[in-house]
């Protein structure tokens, strides 16, 4: 008999009175597996001994024997869920910690159900290959991407649950963006949407009536909301915020003695931003209050993610403040040498920490604080000596100081190395290891970061692109460096919209089966959703669209992530001479733009603020790359799905993952055109000879027509397809996802390259300078 069928034969099940959210989910669940079964609330503290009676609870029930319990413990430290049932659905599903509830429940009736019966008729023990695992900047649930349109905000937790997740970030805020201002044409206000700081939800004495405290209460009460849905799955709530975040200046007229540094990106902001002076008492003191009224909201908040020295956040005199080493006059005299400042902004981070730690503490002992160590690399050294007990570290590496020297390479290009955090990092240093074992020592932990399909680390804006080989090949690795706290950037693909996550599901088996064999498993996966008739073909068409996707090169990480939305690069006309095309005109884009009006990258494709993100040299790089060696496995994908559903008409599964192979394909094509633009105008304009320009205009005009000849095909998709395969906004577009207009915003990018097709290449080398010496309204 297959356990799936032993659960037809469960007559009741039986959980504990007063039991946790999740215990009470899983049992509902588990009833729909039945024909019918009752469920039973035990509330006399015996075990009753019935047949057909399954048993669901965590290791704190009664009908958990207490030795059994922490002998098992000791044996399985990340967790583990004990397993047994007969062939009259009689049995247990007892889970050492509530935030493996629902994974494990998940696990037995997604992998095990076709299994024989008498392998669980004694019981057996399944350890969590990570003691935790969280969410990192949540793209969909709390982060840019919440308004995303038809997504059902309950099913996403399920899903958060049924991975494996143990955390979930809460603070979201109820509105499409925060309550903040600036002067017209700057974008600064836009940061604040995203990591909302503690101010957006909870005042202190200090900061009273500073915000309006309907706007405090909407967003406490879509907090307290995403709370209730996380207990339901068995997730501990958390933060995830920019501390400590520049105030209105309001509060500096209120204490205009309690001006901190100043933190905003001097070319996004047209008006200073500063923080208060956490190396005051009293702002410290407001730290405390408003941390310890969020907790007496929500008891169980378990821990808080700070990153720093950006988006209006940072620390007094840290190197990396984009003013330079600045702040209030409470820590030392500007003219120090460099190595004082940095021991001092170093303590003054970790007193700043411990702040917040102990004080979260006075209400749950187990509260952790969780910080990124990039921002620091002046302060490198203080900061790591001074991480302490419950004070963690998040990283992509722990083998780099700062942000640019990460020990990774590119799977098939091994001169790229702007890949930290993305697919491409697809393994640990086994030298992360001392790192890992010194912090572990102190009390500490180093939570890694992931990115398997969460719409933020690589192809943004799109939903549900497959490469199980790479997350299987990072998870794997991590588990063998004993890796224990896991980060995962930018969340899930929403499972309503994207149903068919394979990189979700091979880490979601080996989240209690870290022996898997990944062949087997995706060939299991792929019979299950598309039957024996196709599966084989479903599975090699992802095998070809991860050899595309490795075959991907890296030009600027930036237009990888959030910056392919955050410049519009889908819908923006790529033209020879962008500022030809009127002001009017270019409205319907630039409006939505992550830039100011003075910023190059309006004209300029390699160039953001004063930063140069790449070169003409490596765009033709790029360029010569992409059209050697990706286009022929992704559309061998395509093809191979195309030509399966067409004889298979009502498998939905060929039917989706083709449409989101489309998709990346049209965002491959419009990257390789950015660099072809990049390459082409450029090389036109550095060209010294006719033949050269010639060549390069030759370039610009062949990458126009092939980006015409995209867009169309990307329009066709967006008109007929049945499947959601971008992140798209249901209550208007933002600078950090696009809105429903996507479609007519396309056609008039084909309107304007069609018009400006045969103009010479040309970018005005004085644009920023002119642009910012004009009266602005």
């Amino acid at each position: 008999m297959k356990l799936i069928e032993a659960f037809n034969n469960t007559g009741k099940i039986v959980i504990q009175k007063g039991c946790k959210e999740v215990v009470k989910t899983v049992a509902n669940e588990l009833k729909g597996y039945t024909k019918g079964a009752q469920i039973l609330i035990a509330d006399d503290g015996k075990n009753p001994e019935l047949e057909s009676v399954f048993y669901i609870g965590l290791s704190n029930d009664y009908f958990f024997e207490k030795n059994y319990f922490e002998k098992a413990i000791m044996n399985h430290p990340n967790g583990f869920f004990h397993f047994c049932i007969d062939e009259k659905g009689g049995g247990k599903l007892i889970v050492s910690k509530e935030g493996l509830c629902y994974s494990a429940f998940r696990y037995v009736v997604d992998f095990l159900n076709d299994r024989d019966i008498n392998d669980f008729k004694i019981g057996k023990d399944f350890e969590a290959s990570f003691l935790n695992q969280k969410v990192l900047w949540d793209h969909f649930f709390a982060q840019g991407g919440r308004t995303q349109r038809n997504m059902d905000r309950e099913k996403y937790v399920q899903g958060l649950a049924r991975f494996g997740f143990n955390q979930i970030e809460v603070n979201s805020l109820a509105y499409p963006m925060a309550m903040e201002w600036g002067p017209v044409g700057e974008v600064y206000p836009m940061f604040y949407t995203y990591m909302a700081a503690l101010d957006q939800f909870v005042y202190s004495e200090l900061n009273r009536g500073i915000y309006p405290y309907y706007y405090l209460k909407a967003n406490l009460t879509m907090l307290k909301k995403n709370v209730q849905l996380a207990r339901k799955y068995g997730l501990t709530p958390g933060l995830f915020c920019c501390e400590p975040r520049n105030v209105p200046e309001k509060l500096f007229r209120r204490y205009p003695m309690l001006r901190g540094g100043r933190v905003d990106h001097p070319f996004r902001s047209f008006e200073p931003r500063y923080t208060l002076t956490i190396a005051h008492p009293k702002v410290r003191e407001h730290y405390k209050e408003m941390i310890q009224k969020l907790l007496k909201e929500v008891p169980d908040l378990g821990y808080i993610t700070i990153w720093t020295n950006d988006s209006g956040s940072g620390y007094e005199y840290t190197k990396s403040l984009y003013v330079g080493r600045n702040g209030g006059p409470y820590l030392i005299r500007e003219w120090k040498s460099d190595e004082e400042i940095a021991k001092v902004a170093g303590e003054n981070i970790l007193r700043f920490l411990r702040t917040i730690r102990d004080a979260a503490s006075e209400i749950n002992p187990e509260f952790r604080v969780i910080t990124r160590l990039e921002s620091f690399y002046g302060e490198h050294d203080t900061v790591w000596a001074g991480l302490s007990d419950r004070i963690d570290v998040e990283a992509n590496t722990l083998l780099a100081r700062g942000w640019v020297e990460i020990p990774y390479k590119h799977p098939k290009y091994e001169d790229i190395k702007e890949i930290a955090g993305t697919p491409y990092q697809y393994y640990l240093d086994k030298n992360e290891k001392k790192c890992i074992d010194e912090l572990d020592s102190k009390g500490s932990a180093i939570h890694i970061n992931i990115s398997h399909g969460g719409c933020l680390q690589m192809f943004e804006p799109l939903i549900g692109i497959p490469y199980p080989w790479l997350t299987f090949s990072k998870i794997k690795s991590m588990k063998e460096l004993g890796v224990k706290y896991l980060s995962h950037l930018g969340g899930i693909n929403p499972p309503d919209l994207a149903p068919f996550s394979i990189n979700h599901e091979v880490f979601k088996e080996f989240q209690f089966n870290p022996d898997m064999n990944i062949d087997e498993s995706i060939n299991k996966i792929a019979k299950k959703w598309a039957g024996e008739k196709c599966y084989k073909e479903l599975v090699e068409s992802w095998k070809y669209a991860e050899e595309a996707i490795k075959s991907f090169p890296i030009m600027t990480l930036l237009y990888c992530i959030y910056g392919f939305t955050w410049y519009r690069l889908w819908i923006r006309p790529l033209v020879p001479n962008i500022e030809a095309i009127s002001e009017n005109e270019r409205r319907y884009y630039e409006e939505f733009m992550c830039t100011t009006p003075h910023n190059p990258n309006n004209v300029d494709l390699a160039k953001d603020v004063l930063f140069e993100l790449t070169t003409q040299e490596r765009a033709e790089k790029t360029v010569e790359r992409m059209d050697k060696n990706l286009w022929q496995n992704i559309d061998k994908a395509i093809n191979i799905l195309d030509k399966s559903y067409n004889n298979n008409p009502d498998s939905f599964v060929l039917y989706d993952q083709k449409e989101r192979l489309r998709a990346l394909k049209y965002w491959f094509r419009t990257y390789r055109n950015v660099a072809a633009w990049i390459a082409g105008v450029h090389g036109y304009i550095n060209s010294k000879s006719d033949e050269d320009r010639k060549r390069y205009k030759s370039l610009v005009k062949e990458m126009i027509n092939s980006e015409i000849d995209n867009t169309k095909e990307l329009i066709s998709l967006w008109e007929t397809t049945k499947v959601e395969f971008m992140a798209i906004s249901g209550v208007g577009e933002t600078p950090l996802i696009h809105g429903e207009e996507f479609g007519e915003q396309l056609k008039k990018k084909i309107e304007l390259m069609k018009k400006h097709i045969n103009e010479e290449p040309y970018i005005d080398p004085d644009y920023m300078m002119r642009r910012a010496g004009l009266i602005w309204p």
